[in-house]
């Protein structure tokens, strides 16, 4: 079973044409929460709670409040500070599911990349077993013609030896036989 070298190169080559292939099934997954205007605000909402600036803007404002209730400046949340405690767990409240959804359809996009690059590989390791396959043949086709070549080789030796034996063995019969002839014949 040989097959020829170019025909496998130019169908690898049709075949690995488009080096993001593997991502087309994915594309859909662009964003974490879809590519509409309210999933665009969502995942950067939910993208700035992990921020310096978030923690920073955060720490200023709860400062701000408690030094206002505290030294009386404003009196709408004394301490123990429950409307406070409420815009926490409020915040708390719509953070953790828009926090929760980024991440799980982070971990979908991450799943579905891995796929992708499995497969990529595993079409990579296709393509190099081919590749080997077609080394393995042609290797084995220099091999069989260096025997060959050998072959004709030792035969040319041995048609050469033989040309040389024969030359010599016809030179020395003519060389025999040439006197005999001149004696034989009459002198007149």
């Amino acid at each position: 079973m040989t097959s020829d070298p170019q025909t496998n190169v130019s169908k690898t080559t049709s075949s690995t044409s488009h080096h993001l292939r593997f991502h087309l099934p994915i594309a859909h997954l662009g964003t974490a929460f879809g590519n509409d205007w309210f999933g665009l605000k969502a995942e950067k909402f939910a993208r700035f709670f992990g921020t310096p600036t978030f923690i920073i803007c955060q720490t200023l404002i709860v400062t701000v409040w408690i030094f206002l209730n505290v030294a009386g400046v404003l009196h709408f949340d004394l301490y123990p500070f429950i409307l406070l405690n409420l815009a926490f767990s409020l915040q708390a409240a719509y953070a953790a599911p828009l926090i929760l959804l980024a991440q799980t359809r982070q971990a979908d996009r991450d799943k579905a990349h891995s796929d992708a690059d499995a497969q990529h590989r595993e079409a990579l390791a296709k393509a190099s077993l081919e590749r080997m396959d077609v080394a393995e043949n042609q290797t084995m086709l220099l091999l069989e013609l260096l025997r060959q070549n050998t072959v004709l080789t030792e035969m040319s030796l041995k048609l050469s030896e033989r040309v040389e034996v024969l030359t010599s063995e016809l030179h020395s019969h003519l060389m025999n036989e040439s006197p005999k002839q001149a004696e034989a014949k009459p002198t007149v």
